[in-house]
Formats: structure tokens, sequence, C-alpha cells
């Protein structure tokens, strides 16, 4: 797929402008947010549970090249194949190459975030081959030609009439004026045009939340079950995953898969959650002749041991963007590639290159919500700002900005003139803002003043009134 972030600011501006999307970003409160807390507020050991993802994650990142290669052996066992891809396009070689040695003309997909950044579907979609996306959200991106705008939720972004208006240019042999002004009926309107494509599909291809290298098995978890019919109705199963995912036992896996969903959608465990170990076996009712993994880095094993690897944790639960205010002022699109939000802004500079993405680590109140609610304990603020002093470093941020913070760096290394020079602004900024005690415009500030003014000082700076207030409490005798 082929970034865009370097247009964060310019698409950020016009999201906010959009007040159909503003109209459909006012779901995530209520949508994702209090349901993830109620879920973890029944789970005593949700927070025991954190810790130990945590550290069997960091174990597994230590140990990457054992587990796969474990991996692979289990998964040969059993019948499959892995196919080991370093960049994105030998990825989607891999799986053209097998829908081509099989004939296949129909490929049915499952929701697939890795699938999304190789850019696998125009791949196939280019020789010749017709995709099909078969996760409602994705169905209808895909009908819309957009790329997801949320991990869990990918037409989070759209309003009802806005899915009604793609279903009736999509559907043209359905009848013109059938209602579609309610969710059950998109619903069932979209099963109806999917049974088909399940059917006839000679490729299915899903994705992985979790890899077990104890027994070769992938593990997806959908609410829909179009993952299970992907996977079980062709004779080809083709599985597109990062190396990431894997984790040594079931164990294991059931301990990440009791924080992903509480995390995600609020629920204790998702509707279906499924285990496939190889092709159908003798005496099996159903599965697949051929069973493929296709093993995906690009660009994460450079991560591997860098001061960003925490990112690696992650398990794609999208529960920093759904308590991030910056994500739910400007939604997924704006930050140009297929993760947004605070993980795609803790992540999108070591895998697209700081140059492409060197705005979204600024995207950030540094409000610490998204380390608060991460499942896996990813240190987000800590891996953006790294981010933030590279880019600084490099000198990717324009020279204005550069000098602004070298100058204030080196009034910092000097407290006593810091104190004085910032006492003395406090003050006259204080009797600047007049009656109303506000600045429609500031020099050097005009990012803040553009859209809302600017509060005056009222007394004194913070370290004045905390130096007070030690002092206050000094002669009181407080501890």
């Amino acid at each position: 797929m082929q970034p865009t972030s370097a247009a964060f600011k310019q698409r950020s501006r016009q999201a906010i402008a959009n007040p159909v999307l503003q109209k459909a970003l006012q779901n995530i409160r209520p949508g994702f947010q209090q349901k993830r807390a109620k879920a973890v507020a029944q789970l005593p050991e949700f927070e025991a549970l954190r810790d130990e993802a945590r550290d069997l994650k960091n174990h597994v990142l230590a140990h990457l090249d054992v587990y796969l290669q474990r991996f692979e052996a289990k998964v040969q066992e059993s019948g499959g194949q892995v196919h080991w891809a370093r960049t994105a396009g030998e990825a989607c070689d891999a799986v053209l190459g097998i829908c081509q040695a099989a004939g296949a003309t129909l490929v049915t997909k499952g929701k697939s975030m890795v699938a999304e950044e190789i850019g696998l579907n125009s791949r196939l979609e280019a020789a010749g081959l017709t995709v099909v996306e078969t996760d409602l959200g994705e169905y209808i991106i895909q009908l819309r030609h957009e790329m997801p705008s949320h991990i869990i939720a990918p037409a989070l972004h759209l309003t009802k009439t806005e899915i009604a208006a793609a279903f009736m240019q999509a559907h043209v042999d359905l009848p013109a004026d059938r209602p579609l002004d309610e969710p059950r009926a998109l619903t069932d309107e979209a099963r109806l045009m999917l049974r088909q494509k399940f059917l006839g599909a000679q490729v299915g291809i899903t994705g992985a939340n979790l890899l077990i290298a104890e027994t070769g098995s992938t593990v997806i978890v959908t609410n829909e079950g179009n993952g299970d019919l992907t996977q079980n109705l062709p004779g080809i199963h083709i599985v597109v995953t990062s190396i990431d995912k894997v984790v040594p036992t079931l164990e294991d896996a059931s301990t990440i898969l009791r924080l992903l969903a509480r995390s995600a959608t609020g629920q204790e465990f998702s509707a279906y959650t499924t285990v496939s170990t190889g092709p159908k076996r003798r005496g099996d009712m159903d599965g697949p002749d051929e069973f493929h993994v296709v093993l995906v880095d690009n660009g994460r094993s450079s991560i591997l041991g860098g001061p960003t690897q925490d990112v690696l944790r992650c398990i794609r639960c999208g529960a920093c963007m759904n308590h991030c205010p910056v994500y739910a002022a400007v939604g997924g699109h704006a930050y140009g590639w297929v993760v947004p939000g605070p993980i795609g802004a803790a992540l999108d500079p070591g895998m697209i290159g700081l140059e492409e993405a060197r705005h979204l680590p600024h995207a950030s109140s540094f409000c610490g919500r998204c380390e608060e609610v991460c499942p896996m304990r990813i240190p987000l603020p800590k891996i953006m700002r790294y981010w933030r002093e590279q880019t600084f470093t490099r000198k990717l941020d324009p020279a204005s900005a550069r000098y602004g913070i070298g100058a204030w760096a080196w009034l910092a290394r000097r407290p006593r003139l810091y104190h004085w020079t910032t006492g003395l602004a406090a003050r006259t900024l204080g009797l600047l803002g007049g009656r109303r005690r506000r600045f429609k415009w500031l020099p050097m500030a005009g990012g803040w003043t553009a859209h809302r003014d600017l509060p005056a000082p009222e007394g004194r700076t913070f370290l004045a009134q905390w130096r007070a207030e030690e002092k206050r409490r000094a002669r009181a005798g407080a501890p």
C-alpha cells in the first residue's frame, strides 16, 4: 500500500471540516470506551493478565527465530506449507503463485491488516483475479474503493446513509426501491451478495490474530463467522500474517485472547474464535485441501531489538485509538496508512520511514490514555517521544520549529534565567490580556489562535506557586 502520511496536516484539516465524518466519529465513546470499561471492571485479574501478556510477548520477541522455526515445523507436520516473505512484494508473489497454480479466478478474503499493508488485493486484481472482502466493514469500503479507517471497524468513518448509497450503486441487480434505512436490511443484503461468493471461491485468504508454535495452528477472531466460511469452503486456505504474531503455546494464546475482545469491543470473547491446524484430514467433514501460511516481515525485523521494539507487542485491538482525542477528531484516514491512531504514530515511522510519517508522532496530546488502556502495556507516548527526537535530530522539522526548540532548550539549561524569563512573560501576558483575559492572536502562536483564543496567564508560574506552597507547608510544619 502506498502511504500518504506526509499529508497528515492537510488531511486532518479536511477531516475536522467534514460534518458527516464528525457525526460518524461521535459513535466511538458509547461504542467502544464504555463497553471496554464495563468488560474490564468485570474481570478482577485484568491488570495481572496485562502484565503476563507483556512479559510473554517480550520473551517471544527475544526468541522470535526459535518460535517461528518451531511453528514452521509443526505446520509442515500437519500437511501445510510456510512461505517466508521479507518484503510486501515477496508476500504478494507467494499468494499470487498459489492462486495461479490452482487456476483460481475467485478469491474470498477475511479481514487482514497485513494484507492491506502489502497491497494484496490490487496485486491479485491486476493479475486478473476477482477478490471479494467478506468482513462486512471491509466489504463496504471495498465497494467505495477506500482503505480501512480503524483496525477493528474498517467502516467506522461512514454513516448508515453513505453505506446504503454504496449498496445501491454496487448491487444493481436488486430492486431500486428496496428499503435500506435499517442496519438489519444492510446486513441481510450483504449476506445475500456474499453467500454466492463463499460457495464459488477457489481460494480463501485470512489473516491471523495469533500463531501457535506448539501446534502449528493459526487463530482468527471474528464476530461475523465470515472467517470460518472463507477458510473452510474453498479448496485452498492461505493465511497472510506477520512474524510478530507467534506465541509458544495454546495456553499463552488464551492469555492474550482474554485481553483482546475486552479491549477491542468490550466482549468477554468474540463470537467466533477459530483455531486452524493444517489442511483437511481423512475423515474430516470440511476444510481446505491445501493450507498455506505466508509469514510477512516487511520491516519488522529492523524494529526488533531497537528502541521501538515494544510496538511489536501490539495485538491490534484498537483500544488506543478508541480513547485518543486526536483520532476521535480526525479519524483514521488522515494518518495515511493501514495502522492509524497512537499505535500508528508509534509503529508507522519504523515501517514506512520517518520522512513519510514524521507528522504522526506529533499528533498526540500526550494525555497518556493510549498507554493506560493498552492491554499489552506498550509505552506509546515514550515511543512517540523517541520519534519526535529523531525528527528533530535528523532536521525533518521546519527550521522555525527546530530553532524554537533549540532556544527553549538553551534557556531550560539555565534555571535561574529560565525562572526569571518565564515569570516576566507570565506577568507581561497577564497585563496584555486585558479585561477578556484572552488573546485572539499572538506571535508564534498562530497554530493555536487560528482555531481558538489563547487564555492569558492569571498569576504566577507553576514553579513559583510550587515553591510558595512548599514554604507555606514548611512554616506550618506539614510533612
